[in-house]
């Protein structure tokens, strides 16, 4: 049998791949189409990150194609209507950068509610901006609104309340009766009582028809003022141009973004030049921990279906 694997994955996970099938691992078949149409004429399995388009156009060009593996969790890369139709399966490796997506909130949500840490050059410069910088917040006391509570937002929650934090969640999904929300003291709300009561707000849902501009700009400016916000699920979900508006108008006190409605982030986007934004190229969930982690999930999972 034969594997595709068509962006990075951990060395160890690709070597237990090629010990047992015939693997064709190359990280630039992601940005060449031709090639990888051709790479997998005869793939019974392809693994991909979040680049590869996974279309009909892909599966049609892959007749012999059984599973996809996907090194991550977001599956909107992949066409899921297109792969149930052929009967492929699709396997992501949900809960094995939980750790990672987590602390890069909790990280994240203290560096905007402290904002000391953007002074580096005018320190080194003789510079002494030590007033301007002493009104930092602390996270201990405020409130988390984590919109979605699936595991990443349920390890988010476990992690801010070590640090004093309280967290409300908004999410249909979860029965109101789940232990863990009694263990973290975790209360569901609806979506607008959320973002009236939260210090910093996180994401933790997919890009779905219902996410689509979920934080639209009247959402966004419901949040109340000197409020942060974190988003590592999808960028769809926030209106960029709103946001950019409400951290230039001083409403919100800041906002971390790992994720875009285009990545990359186009040239002269909105958010450019906003201020206490952090912006990151979709790395929330890559460590070398997690690397290795996602990648011996999907190559075991992969080896147990083609094996079954």
């Amino acid at each position: 049998m034969r594997v595709v694997i068509s962006e990075f994955m951990d060395g160890p996970a690709v070597a237990e791949l090629a010990a047992r099938f015939d693997t064709q691992y190359d990280a630039a078949l992601v940005d060449d189409t031709a090639r990888l149409h051709a790479a997998l004429a005869e793939a019974d399995a392809l693994i991909v990150r979040n680049r590869t388009r996974v279309d009909a156009t892909l599966v049609a060009a892959a007749p012999r194609l059984r599973v996809v593996g996907r090194l991550g969790v977001g599956l909107d890369n992949i066409d899921l209507a297109a792969c149930r139709a052929r009967g492929i399966e699709v396997i992501p490796a949900t809960g094995a950068n939980a750790q990672a997506v987590a602390e890069y909130v909790v990280c994240t949500v203290m560096m905007l509610l402290r904002g000391a840490y953007g002074s580096s050059a005018e320190v080194a410069e003789g510079r002494w901006p030590r007033t301007a910088l002493s009104a930092g917040r602390e996270l201990a006391g405020k409130t988390l609104g984590l919109v979605g509570f699936g595991g990443i937002g349920q390890l988010t929650a476990r992690l801010a309340r070590a640090l004093g934090a309280r967290a409300v969640a908004h999410d249909p999904a979860i029965d109101t009766q789940l232990p863990l929300l009694r263990e973290l003291d975790v209360r569901l709300v609806g979506l607008d009582e959320l973002l009236a009561v939260a210090d910093a707000v996180s994401l933790h849902v997919p890009l779905t028809d219902a996410t689509r501009g979920l934080l639209d700009r009247p959402r966004l400016a419901r949040l109340k003022r000197g409020a942060v916000i974190v988003n590592t699920a999808r960028g769809g979900v926030v209106d960029e141009t709103a946001l950019a508006e409400l951290l230039r108008s001083g409403h919100l006190g800041g906002a971390a973004l790992d994720v875009y409605a285009e990545e990359p982030l186009r040239a002269g986007s909105p958010l450019a030049g906003a201020p206490n934004l952090i912006l990151t190229p979709h790395i929330a969930g890559l460590t070398q921990e997690s690397n290795r982690r996602v990648s011996s999930l999907v190559a075991q999972r992969v080896i147990e279906f083609l094996s079954g």
